[in-house]
């Protein structure tokens, strides 16, 4: 599996945290050896292991650093706080995109035609309804999610966020809408590419300050380069896909070896996020183009691919449409690689690879 790198894929942040960055850098000593820094953010842990050789700044500077480009994404893309940009949008605000709400988007257009409208991160108001999003609705009518299909879709929004930006670089919901149906406004949820989004943009940021060995994991969603404390390319475990299993590495299934490029490794699953209703299972992965959660034996999907945001898409887009044509997909590329854990006829979990996936255990 060769890995290239997307062009542009992540842009500069803003100058104050530039200039933010700037100045930690040289607040304390040089370390060398390898470090591991460690935070809460966007509702879970981050954990990041850097080799320090080489590398001017201090571990106490680059943590700073990490901090503050997770606060940023937070308080731009999290829908969970209701000051974001993304809150603020969805809720009828006029707001000011951020260099990282536009480069989000811009992302989420392209995974979106990528998948076929699989990953529609306009189908925020299908996740709510579901419960699944930013509310807690569950179990709604046929009829109210045929009413909310008939609006979702990014191919109805503008391609480009920048383009509908008023003279003052200010944007509202309606002014996205591209269809000419501004009665029905978008609610946009980013949380199948914002969190793989967040890796790239810490490992973009330390690549810069020097790091070349580094393994950033925010909430399991990882970005790695270069080589471990023991020399050899980073290893990963994928968690066994059972229901209870709700502690990252508790449980593994199989471990993978990473290659020394940089790349970005997700696993996404429907064990940990359901509900249960009259004795039927709702997984968390709601299919925008059906309307409704999926229901299949793909148990869950990691991927490897250039950018830990292309991971994430990806790995979701393996949960939107199932083991066969997950396979088929991922091998008919060579720019990423697949492990696919699934249930057969008889109810035995199984499991596929594709070539030139390294796997060390299965």
């Amino acid at each position: 599996m060769k890995v290239k790198h997307e062009m542009s894929a992540f842009r500069s942040l803003s100058a104050a945290f530039a200039a933010f960055a700037a100045a930690c850098s040289v607040s304390c000593a040089p370390e060398s050896g390898y470090v591991a820094l460690s935070g809460y953010a966007q509702g879970g842990n981050y954990s990041v292991k850097i080799n320090m050789d080489g590398v001017d700044a201090s571990p106490e500077s680059l943590k700073s650093g990490i901090d503050s480009i997770l606060n940023l994404v937070d308080n731009s893309l999290s829908g969970y706080n209701a000051n974001s940009i993304l809150s603020r949008l969805n809720s009828g605000e006029r707001v000011m995109p951020d260099s990282i709400f536009l480069e989000m988007y811009r992302l989420s257009r392209r995974y979106f035609d990528m998948t076929g409208g699989a990953v529609d991160v306009s189908a925020g108001a299908l996740f709510d309804v579901w419960g699944f999003g930013f509310t807690s609705d569950s179990l709604p009518s046929a009829a109210k999610v045929s009413e909310i299909k008939e609006y979702v879709g990014m191919d109805r929004l503008v391609p480009d966020l920048s383009s509908a930006l008023a003279a003052d670089g200010s944007v509202s919901a309606r002014d996205i809408v591209a269809d000419g149906r501004a009665e029905h406004l978008p609610v946009l949820n980013f949380n199948a590419v914002a969190q793989g989004y967040s890796c790239d943009l810490v490992a973009d940021y330390l690549e810069k300050a020097g790091v070349k060995d580094m393994l950033v994991d925010i909430g399991g969603e990882i970005v790695c380069a270069g080589l471990n404390p023991g020399g050899n390319p980073w290893t990963i475990g994928v968690d066994r896909p059972v229901d209870g299993n709700n502690v990252s590495g508790a449980d593994l299934k199989g471990i993978l070896q990473a290659g020394p490029d940089k790349c970005g490794v997700v696993t996404s699953g429907n064990y940990r996020k359901f509900y249960m209703k009259d004795g039927r299972k709702y997984a968390h992965t709601v299919d925008p183009l059906t309307g409704y959660p999926v229901s299949h034996s793909l148990l869950s999907a990691t991927v490897i691919a250039p950018t830990a945001a292309m991971a994430d898409a990806l790995a979701t887009y393996c949960m939107v449409i199932g083991e066969e044509k997950a396979a088929a997909y991922i091998e008919g590329r060579d720019d990423i690689g697949g492990y696919l854990i699934y249930q057969d006829e008889d109810g035995r979990m199984r499991t596929w690879k594709s070539s030139g996936f390294r796997l060390l255990r299965d």
